[in-house]
């Protein structure tokens, strides 16, 4: 009988403080991780209303794009007789 209270001594001063000394290491960074995700999440999302714009302004500069393309290939041609 007193070996098992030998052992729970045992028990609840050595091993149980490792446990928990191993369990914070383990939760600190875990917890950083989920702020750090947090915060790009948060400012991920500020990304969104711009894509449109962008979109946008995407399209106008395929449209000038297609509108230069003649014109490039006459100066080209006029830089070639120099």
């Amino acid at each position: 009988m007193t070996l098992w209270w030998i052992a729970d001594i045992v028990l609840i001063v050595v091993v149980l403080p490792v446990v928990v000394a191993i369990l914070v290491q383990v939760l600190i960074p875990i917890f950083q991780i989920k702020r750090y995700a947090d915060h790009i999440i948060e400012s991920g999302a500020q990304f969104g209303p711009h894509l449109d714009e962008i979109t946008v302004e995407l399209l106008k500069t395929r449209d000038l794009v297609k509108a230069a393309g003649p014109e490039i290939v006459r100066y080209s041609r006029a830089v070639d007789n120099l």
